[in-house]
């Protein structure tokens, strides 16, 4: 992706573990390639079609000057977070912040800490059988929208589904939300933990009803397989009520496993496309 680069920014601030550093301050340079069009504001010639680097560069300082971290982990970490939300041009960051006067002891040239940080696109399915459905749905997308952290850009009608697995239990009302987040997969599921936390959802019962339920079904195409964390979901590609609503936002997002697109993986669920005609071994009827 294109990009504009900013080299060696200098910038005095207050960062540090040290009592001196803390109370004395110190110089601290920073590089950052900020990922976003210029084809767009090349052909224009146009400000407002790129991002002003002076701008962000004032941003960058005044940040870093206003707030105190003891860690330039943390720093770099927050800066970057808070540039990104600001700025919604900047798709990317790489960042590096170097500390020249770091209290090492020891002859050295620099100390520095680098990361790269972008928006990624996320699909998230959501269900709620009990109470007022449509609300708890709403209420999870509201959530969202009110997290700095998290860019909603699309929501699926909501459909009304029978309850999948061998509960016996009112039917759902399912959707799917494509958003973008600077979260990474395990903080997005604890948001998402929480978000369901508040709705009062419990887990006493595996497939049973519940308040609010929230999946990540895609995030970019990075496949996770952690023990309480499977990206892309492992039964969405079983799930109508999946892959219903995500057809609607999503119909050529290509699955990272199977390298299908969700067209694809509907087209193959449907009911006239597998076994008797009733989903067979690909729905929740149990035959084979």
């Amino acid at each position: 992706m294109d990009h504009i680069k900013i080299v060696q920014l200098e910038i005095f601030a207050f960062h540090g573990c040290e009592e001196q550093e803390k109370r004395d301050g110190q110089k601290f340079y920073i590089d950052a390639d900020l990922y976003t069009d210029i084809r767009t504001p090349g052909i224009s010639d146009d400000l407002n079609d790129t991002i002003n680097y002076a701008t962000v560069c004032q941003f960058i300082d005044k940040f870093m000057k206003e707030n105190r971290f003891d860690l330039i982990e943390a720093a770099a970490e927050q800066t970057v977070r808070a540039l990104l939300q600001e700025f919604p041009k900047v798709r990317g960051v790489d960042f590096t912040i170097y500390k020249p006067n770091a209290p090492i002891g020891l002859p050295f040239e620099n100390v520095a800490v680098s990361i790269s940080r972008k928006w990624s696109k996320v699909i998230l399915a959501v269900g709620s059988n009990m109470g007022d459905r449509e609300a708890y749905l709403n209420g999870a997308a509201d959530s969202l929208y009110d997290d700095g952290n998290c860019r909603v850009n699309v929501i699926s009608n909501y459909i009304e589904t029978e309850p999948y697995g061998p509960v016996e239990q009112d039917k759902f009302l399912n959707g799917c939300i494509e958003l973008e987040t600077l979260y990474s997969p395990q903080e997005l599921l604890k948001k998402i933990n929480q978000i369901e936390a508040e709705a009062g959802r419990t887990r006493e019962v595996h497939w049973g009803p519940r308040t609010l339920d929230i999946d990540i079904i895609f995030y970019e195409n990075e496949i996770v397989d952690q023990p309480d964390l499977k990206i892309p979901h492992i039964e969405m590609h079983k799930r109508l009520f999946v892959l219903e609503p995500l057809k609607q936002i999503a119909p050529y997002w290509v699955h990272p496993v199977f390298h299908k697109t969700v067209t694809q993986l509907l087209e193959e669920l449907k009911p006239e496309n597998s076994c008797e005609g009733c989903g067979g071994c690909k729905m929740q009827c149990g035959k084979e």
